[in-house]
């Protein structure tokens, strides 16, 4: 006989294995100061990727991401690797799973259309995936500030 539909709820969504299953995690239940210091964290990390450098007599700001999208192939697969660490965070900090999924999207298109040579290579310095997608995160948490324990995000890296 099938299952109710109200049992069939509860029993998906009760922790597994003693722990909380997928986007149940907050960050109001890590410790004290670690949302902010994984956030000052892979924001430094995206603005190195996106934003480290300024070109001198332009208004063109790029990164590692840019400049590891000039090795062919194996520079953008590098690029994406460590662009990857921020959606774990995301992830790690309790953040939803279509922020993910938008944030993968971001991630994926950057090293997707890096890849291609020279075209490539102005697309990573035109396209900030990495500070796009702290700047998700950061719109999330301050729009779910109970979420994340009452909190919103200043700017940690100035």
């Amino acid at each position: 006989m099938a299952e109710p539909m109200s049992t069939l709820f509860e029993r998906l969504n009760q922790p597994r294995y003693g722990k909380p299953r997928f986007g149940e995690a907050s960050a109001g239940s890590l410790p004290a100061g670690e949302f902010d210091e994984s956030f000052a964290r892979i924001e430094a990390l995206a603005k190195i990727l996106d934003s480290a450098v300024r070109i001198p007599g332009t208004k063109v700001v790029m990164g590692a991401d840019a400049v590891l999208g000039l090795v062919p192939v194996i520079g953008d697969a590098i690029s994406g690797a460590i662009a990857s660490y921020i959606i774990w965070e995301a992830r790690r900090l309790g953040a939803p799973r279509w922020l993910i999924a938008r944030m993968a999207m971001n991630t994926a298109l950057d090293t997707a259309v890096g890849s291609i040579p020279v075209f490539g290579d102005m697309f990573d310095v035109a396209y900030k995936a990495n500070l796009k997608n702290v700047a998700l995160l950061k719109r999330h948490a301050e729009k779910h500030s109970a979420r994340y324990g009452h909190r919103t995000i200043a700017d940690t890296a100035n």
